[in-house]
Parts: structure tokens; C-alpha cells; sequence
């Protein structure tokens, strides 16, 4: 016995340009080859803010196949649509919201860092930041987070040592994580020659970093990689991270901007993991003198949904500037550009102009994660 259906293909508009590949699932190859019976364009997609294109074909298929086949159909478009969402909307805002997360790495690294993060968190200009556990002034950031358990502190999970003068190393035993440490027993400076990182080194260090933030009293509220080494380093890495943040319940700064380059970081998310919509950090290739525009140039051209900005803020003092004297990349100049825009008048009216919501990891972690 056969029966008589009507095939629908959802697909957004923009995905019949020459821009993007075409949608259609595997399944439907065979059947786009018929005669097309309709085609319709809906006003609005309740999951994307673009109309959609409805094509339609009627075809007879044997009822026990066409079972498996619409099984197979459904499976296979689902995640098409799904996937659509911002996390503003996932949050419940109206479609086309810009949020932003204003975070500062690095806290932790010296004292200088600290103090010009404690000052523009208290200011209001920074609504985050991550902690650098294996580093020498950790202690003095800890014990800040300890006594403001409602700062939106995170981990800035370390498996590397970039500066030539100012070094740190593993939290954990060396002995414990041999393939993380050079010679003298500090963190490479770079892994570019050292691609034999083991991943199982990696998560004793990882935990035994949260182990010692979490008893010296921080509650972070969420982990992100220093130079994104665990995000962009292979998926084995990657899952690592991913494990101990499930485990730990903390969810982890990873963005879609970074699936295409990285497409393994897509695959091993899950449906209730957060996911950024955007991220924006600015690089050595910017001059001094453009730092500012830069800045001002990324809020006014903001996407709709959850931007985190990456800052790394910090007072251009003697000690900063001994510790990074190597190089002016991140460095005390740097870092004081990045502190003097985000805590200038400018900045405030140009997020009151462009109607840009602040937000924290806190925040989306209470709003979006499974109750």
C-alpha cells in the first residue's frame, strides 16, 4: 500500500543566495529531482528574525518506508531550526537585543592588573573578569572575590607561560603533569613546539586549579582558556575542558563566532551548554591611537544577542611594565588603553546611544540553564 504526502522544505530566504550552501537535507536529494508542486513564502520564522521559503512536493511512498523516511526527515531538520536562536532570545528579549559582556582577563597576574579590574568593577565599567589561579598574585584576587561573593568572577584556566621574565607554573605536583612543563618546571612559553601535550596532564591540572580557587573561597561562575589554548588546540583538549565544566557545573566561554575555524567545539556541545553569540577582542595590528575608535566602531556595529567584550585592563606602573617589558603585545601600555577607554564617559553614553544591555555569566547562568 502506498500513501500520498506533501514533502516541506523549511529553508530561511538568505539560504537560496549564492552565500550560503544549500540546506536541504540528504534525504530530499532524490525527491527535489520531481516536479515541484508549490512554493511558499511565510511572513516570519518564530526562531529567526528572516522569512522562511516553504517548498512543497506530492509524492506516493510505500507506508512502512515513508514511517522511516519522515523519522529520518524530522531528525535530520530539526537542529536547522533550532539552532537559530540567539542567546537574547533563548533570555526572553526582544528579537534583535544587544547584550554585551564587558570582561577582563588575566586578574591574578600582578598587582597592577588587580587593582585597575577591582577599580573599574566597582565603577560599573567591567561587569566581569577571570582569575589566573596558578599566578603570583592570586591570593591578593582571591581573597577580593572571598569578601564580593556577588562579582561575576570566572577561571581563566592556565596551561601556559608567556612572559620571559615573570613566570609561574602548575598548581598541581610537576611530577603529576610532566607534558605541560619545560626543563626548569615552569609553564612553555608557547606550545608551538611542544605539540605533545597530554590531555589527561591537562585535567589534573585543570581540577587541581578550580580545586584550589574553590578553597580559597572563589565561586566563579563560569572557566575560559588563557590564549583560548584549550579551545583551539583539538577537540581532545577541548572535551577535556568541556568535562570538568559539566562536572563542576560551570559553563565554559565558548562563542559561535569560532565554529567554522573550529568546528569540533559545535560537535561536542550539548543542548544546554551556553553558547556566546559574539565575541570581540582587540589586536596587536590596531595602533595606539586607534584604540578608541576600535572600541567605539565594535559597539556601533554590535549583532543582535550576547557579545562578550575580552578586555585585559591594568595600571601602566613599574611593576607591570617590568613584568611585560619583553614585548608591548598585552603588555603595561596595552593594558592601561584598555582600562582608560572602558572607564571613560565616552564608553557609557555610547552603550546608552546604541541601546546596549550589560550583562554577566552570573546572570545568564540563572536565566538560561536547565532549573
Amino acid at each position: 500500500m502506498a500513501e500520498t504526502i506533501a514533502i516541506l522544505l523549511y529553508t530561511s530566504c538568505d539560504s537560496l543566495t549564492a552565500k550560503q550552501p544549500d540546506p536541504t537535507p540528504a534525504a530530499l536529494l532524490a525527491v527535489t529531482t520531481l516536479p515541484l508542486t508549490g512554493v511558499v513564502d511565510s511572513p516570519r520564522n518564530p526562531f529567526e528574525s528572516i522569512p522562511l521559503t516553504v517548498f512543497y512536493w506530492l509524492v506516493m511512498i510505500p507506508s512502512f518506508n515513508l514511517h522511516l523516511w519522515l523519522l529520518g526527515f524530522l531528525w535530520s531538520t530539526f537542529p536547522l531550526v533550532g539552532s537559530a536562536q540567539t542567546l537574547a532570545d533563548r533570555l526572553g528579549y526582544p528579537p534583535g537585543t544587544k547584550m554585551i559582556i564587558i570582561h577582563a582577563d588575566d586578574l591574578g597576574e600582578t598587582h597592577a592588573v588587580n587593582a585597575a579590574a577591582i577599580k573599574a568593577l566597582q565603577g560599573g565599567s567591567i561587569n566581569s573578569a577571570s582569575l589566573m589561579v596558578p599566578c603570583p598574585w592570586f591570593p591578593e584576587i582571591a581573597d577580593y572575590a572571598k569578601s564580593h561573593p556577588d562579582a561575576d568572577f570566572g577561571l581563566h584556566l592556565t596551561l601556559t607561560s608567556e612572559r620571559v621574565y615573570y613566570r609561574w607554573g602548575p598548581v598541581a605536583p610537576r611530577d603529576k603533569v610532566p607534558s605541560l612543563v619545560d626543563e626548569t618546571g615552569y609553564f612553555y612559553h608557547d606550545w608551538e613546539y611542544h605539540e605533545h601535550i597530554n590531555p589527561r596532564d591537562a585535567e589534573v591540572e585543570l581540577r587541581a586549579q578550580i580545586g584550589r580557587a574553590l578553597a580559597m573561597g572563589v565561586r566563579p561562575t563560569h572557566l575560559d582558556s588563557h590564549q583560548y589554548r584549550l579551545i583551539m588546540s583539538g577537540d581532545e583538549l577541548f572535551d577535556v575542558m568541556l568535562r570538568v565544566g559539566h562536572e563542576y557545573k560551570l559553563p565554559i566561554f565558548v562563542t559561535r563566532d569560532w565554529f567554522a575555524d573550529h568546528p569540533y567545539l559545535q560537535r561536542s556541545l550539548g543542548a544546554n551548554d551556553i553558547v556566546l553569540d559574539h565575541t570581540v577582542t582587540i589586536e596587536p595590528e590596531v595602533a595606539p591611537e586607534q584604540w578608541a575608535e576600535f572600541y567605539i566602531t565594535a559597539l556601533r556595529n554590535l549583532k543582535p544577542g550576547v557579545t562578550e567584550f575580552v578586555i585585559h585592563p591594568g595600571f601602566d606602573d613599574e611593576e607591570l611594565r617590568a613584568a611585560t617589558r619583553e614585548r608591548s603585545t598585552w603588555g603595561s601600555a596595552w593594558r592601561q588603553r584598555d582600562y582608560d577607554f572602558f572607564t571613560s564617559d565616552q564608553f557609557r553614553e555610547i552603550l546608552a546611544l546604541e541601546k546596549i544591555r550589560l550583562i554577566t555569566w552570573r546572570e545568564l547562568v540563572r536565566e538560561v540553564s536547565p532549573k
